[in-house]
């Protein structure tokens, strides 16, 4: 099975991102982009091919590029960002993934729909509403995963700015997050409480290993209690920003 990532270079405009839950610190753009090669690094040693969306130098949030589709099997559902400033970012993707090869649908107004308000696994797709998702944009969501497997499920979000900024899944699907920022735990059968860090958050490689950042020291070594093998990245200039390592990449399988 091939396993390729979609990632896009960070904005010269990267320090001028939206924030909506904490305060703004000064962001390196010359560190920023060091760290997102060494994500990217990180990717292609773990055996992925990284794949390049144009680059959007008008649009300062463009790096976080999972926020831009929702991809299901071979449906690529390009998404409608809640933030005005970020519906021009759709538009690489979208080419990008038609290229490959993916059926493309689309979140259209009055919904709205970001990728980081998305997780899935095993066949249902959680989606968080109270941010830049709304209700049209989960139904829409909804409608066209349907036929395809995939069982969408509201979550409500207040606490965070996306879904994934609050939870995401290990391989085995047990549901990690700083319970204080989870709007409703019981969403999930298995959820697994971590430390207050900013990196707790995970990529899935593969079955056994998960990426995530540098700055969660006590909850990588939870993970590696559990037997996953964790690969560790720095990308404390895209957390100033409301970022984690979910936001930098989306995971497509072919």
């Amino acid at each position: 099975m091939n396993r390729r990532a979609l990632v896009r270079r960070p904005s010269p405009r990267l320090a001028d991102g939206l924030l909506t839950h904490i305060a703004r610190t000064p962001v390196d753009p010359d560190l920023a982009h060091a760290q997102w090669q060494g994500y990217v690094d990180a990717l292609v040693t773990e055996g992925w091919e990284t794949v390049e969306v144009p680059p959007a130098d008008d649009c300062p949030d463009a790096a976080f590029v999972e926020d831009t589709v929702v991809v299901y099997g071979d449906l690529a559902v390009i998404s409608r960002p809640g933030a005005d400033e970020r519906k021009p970012e759709t538009a690489g993707t979208e080419e990008t993934l038609a290229s490959l090869g993916y059926r493309i649908a689309r979140i259209a107004e009055p919904g709205t729909l970001d990728g980081g308000d998305v997780l899935k696994h095993d066949g249902t797709v959680w989606v968080g509403l109270g941010g830049r998702t709304n209700q049209s944009g989960l139904e829409q969501l909804a409608a066209l995963l349907a036929p395809v497997g995939g069982r969408v499920v509201g979550v409500p979000v207040s606490r965070v700015l996306h879904l994934k900024s609050a939870v995401t899944a290990l391989p085995d699907g047990t549901v990690v997050g700083f319970e204080p920022l989870v709007d409703e735990t019981a969403t999930w059968e298995r959820f697994l409480p971590v430390p207050e860090e900013p990196g707790a958050h995970v990529v899935v490689l593969d079955g056994e290993t998960v990426l995530m950042s540098t700055s969660a020291p006590r909850t990588r070594a939870m993970y590696e209690a559990r037997g996953l093998r964790v690969v560790a990245v720095e990308i404390g200039e895209f957390e100033k920003l409301e970022g984690c390592v979910t936001c930098l990449s989306v995971r497509l399988r072919g």
